[in-house]
């Protein structure tokens, strides 16, 4: 009930701001263009004429406050149309502020002398009318001289009314009224913000949904929320502003001092409604193209995203087309649908016509033609990568001297992360340019046989080398996640000066954990060559033939083989001396 109660108020709030800005409107335009208002008694009774048609505005205007009574078109003698209506102004302008003469004594004398009609209040003249002025308003000079003199009648009446202590005793009260409704409208239009604010913030869970274009999302639920309370309080600015215009705009005109500028302030809201009006109108065809262009690419979007998602989760396929491809070319698709229709929207946007329009497409395009060729050609590079298939998200690859899995990859850039899980981010064109090694390609290809891992060691000479090839073999086949078929094998690299090179591959379907297995090939390495006494390790070699073991394997040896034993001397002196030749050494007694 208290809800109810609160939604009524709040209904009830905006029926009397809209009231009173719809009084005020109103208000304001009965007053700012009397001519639209039914007829008011005048004070001084004036016999009843119908409205003087509209005079061609041509020649000196002759004024009366800020209101044109008529326009003086010719020349008499030496006086200047400019001349004659500023003489005409002046005398209208002191006859209007004698409260005391009344306009019925306002009378025409016809001089047929002269050949002029005048327009006079006792025994002063107000107007001349010559022959040439009928000639000018093609008419005759008593019919002018009768238009004038209504207009003069009416516009007088209308001055002294408006300048009676009633009327402005009026006006003050108009105004007391205007700056009340003011007030409330202001309270109104600020205490309602609230409102609908929390009205947003229930309709969040209920009503309200995610802003998208073509199937996109561009703003959130709670985002749009949030637009919309901003749009709330844009609205509520601008209400704000055009309450206050309006009632600076009612209270000018409640006095004849302010009148004329009411009626510029209100010609000027005129104006920009009736060029609003005018290009809204104008713009209506326009506008029908656009949404024509909106709901064809709308719906070209959903049968091109339809088709290929159909492909992407196989319920279709097409010869030669893989179903990797089909989110890619989903969004390439997509991005020249759209770029098209802009392409062909772009000419019934509003101002796509004006110069500073082009001037900003010109100043734009400089701008993509000058900093994007980096970014073209990392598009295009991520459109060659691909198409060619040379990796795909979650594959382990190398590339240049990262290594690690597929975790994104885009138009732009791809992003790999390692084994110690750093997200690299390196651009398309860098990958293009570079290696790719993919550690994956078995897994996702059958044709492929499985990945070989591989490592070398080296031993001596004197280790058998089809026990060291047996060894390696039985050690990765102890490591899990190695194949047993097709079986690991051993190959001999190279041959060194002191030792052989013994290179072990074996065969796996994991190479998401190649690191994992690398380890635990090195451990059963290390274990398997303990169990069988091989030393594992590169042996470097400073031989004397005597008294060393050869390095051939026992098994070439034959079975009477002796390593010879080392041949030990004395001799006579402690230290080598020469004989008298300088050449021959004399025995010195020690052991050589």
């Amino acid at each position: 009930m208290s809800l109810l109660s609160a939604q009524k108020r709040w209904w009830l709030r905006w029926l009397i701001a809209c009231s009173i800005i719809l009084t005020i409107v109103v208000t304001n335009i009965s007053v700012a263009h009397p001519q639209l208002s039914l007829p008011t008694a005048s004070p001084t009774p004036s016999p009843a004429v119908t409205s003087p048609p509209k005079l061609d505005p041509k020649g000196a205007p002759v004024l009366l406050g800020d209101e044109t009574l008529f326009y003086i078109q010719a020349r008499i003698a030496s006086f200047s149309p400019e001349f004659r209506a500023q003489v005409i102004s002046e005398r209208i302008d002191t006859y209007a502020k004698e409260f005391d003469i009344s306009t019925d004594k306002l009378k025409i004398v016809d001089n047929e002398t002269v050949k002029t009609v005048d327009i006079k209040v006792d025994d002063r003249t107000l107007v001349t009318i010559a022959d040439v002025d009928a000639v000018a308003a093609d008419k005759t000079r008593q019919e002018l001289a009768d238009l004038y003199l209504q207009k003069i009648k009416t516009s007088v009446t209308n001055y002294r009314d408006s300048h009676s202590t009633q009327s402005l005793i009026r006006g003050g009260l108009y105004t007391l009224v205007a700056t009340l409704g003011l007030l409330v409208s202001w309270i109104a239009i600020s205490r309602s913000i609230p409102v609908i604010h929390r009205r947003l913030l229930r309709w969040r869970e209920e009503r309200l949904l995610a802003l998208t274009f073509f199937g996109t999302e561009i703003l959130s639920a709670d985002r749009v929320v949030d637009l919309g309370s901003e749009i709330i309080k844009i609205l509520r600015l601008a209400a704000i502003l055009t309450i206050v215009y309006l009632y600076l705009n009612l209270v000018l005109s409640f006095f004849p001092w302010t009148k004329g500028l009411s009626r510029i302030l209100f010609g000027y809201i005129l104006l920009a409604i009736n060029t609003l009006g005018k290009g809204i109108l104008s713009y209506l065809p326009n506008l029908f193209f656009l949404a024509v262009i909106y709901f064809f690419t709308s719906y070209t979007l959903k049968i091109v995203r339809f088709f290929f998602v159909e492909i992407e989760q196989g319920k279709m396929a097409l010869p030669g087309f893989y179903r990797e491809w089909a989110r890619p070319t989903n969004k390439l698709m997509q991005f020249l649908v759209m770029a098209f229709a802009a392409t062909v929207a772009f000419p019934y946007l509003p101002g796509s016509g004006t110069p500073a329009f082009q001037g900003i497409s010109l100043f734009l395009g400089l701008l993509v033609s000058l900093g994007s060729s980096s970014v073209v050609a990392n598009i295009f590079a991520g459109v060659i990568l691909t198409y060619t298939r040379a990796f795909q998200i979650g594959d382990r690859v190398k590339i240049t001297d990262t290594i690690g899995d597929i975790v994104d990859k885009t138009l732009f850039v791809t992003r790999i992360r390692t084994i110690k899980n750093v997200v690299i981010t390196i651009p398309n064109g860098t990958v293009l340019n570079s290696h790719i090694v993919n550690y994956s390609a078995s897994t996702n290809d059958s044709a492929i046989p499985p990945l070989i891992l591989h490592t070398t060691i080296t031993l001596g000479y004197d280790v058998p080398w089809r026990k060291v090839h047996q060894t390696l073999i039985d050690a990765a086949l102890a490591t899990s996640e190695i194949l047993p078929q097709p079986t690991p094998f051993v190959l001999q690299t190279s041959l060194d000066d002191f030792y052989v090179s013994y290179e072990i591959n074996a065969y796996t379907n994991s190479p998401g954990i190649m690191a994992k297995i690398y380890s635990e090939l090195y451990q059963n390495i290390q274990d398997k060559c303990n169990e069988v006494d091989i030393e594992i390790l590169s042996p470097h070699y400073r031989a004397v033939r005597d008294g060393n073991q050869i390095t051939i394997p026992a098994n070439y040896l034959p079975t009477d083989y002796q390593a010879p034993s080392f041949r030990v001397e004395r001799t006579d002196q402690p230290s080598p001396e020469y004989n008298k030749d300088g050449k021959t050494p004399k025995s010195n007694g020690e052991l050589h």
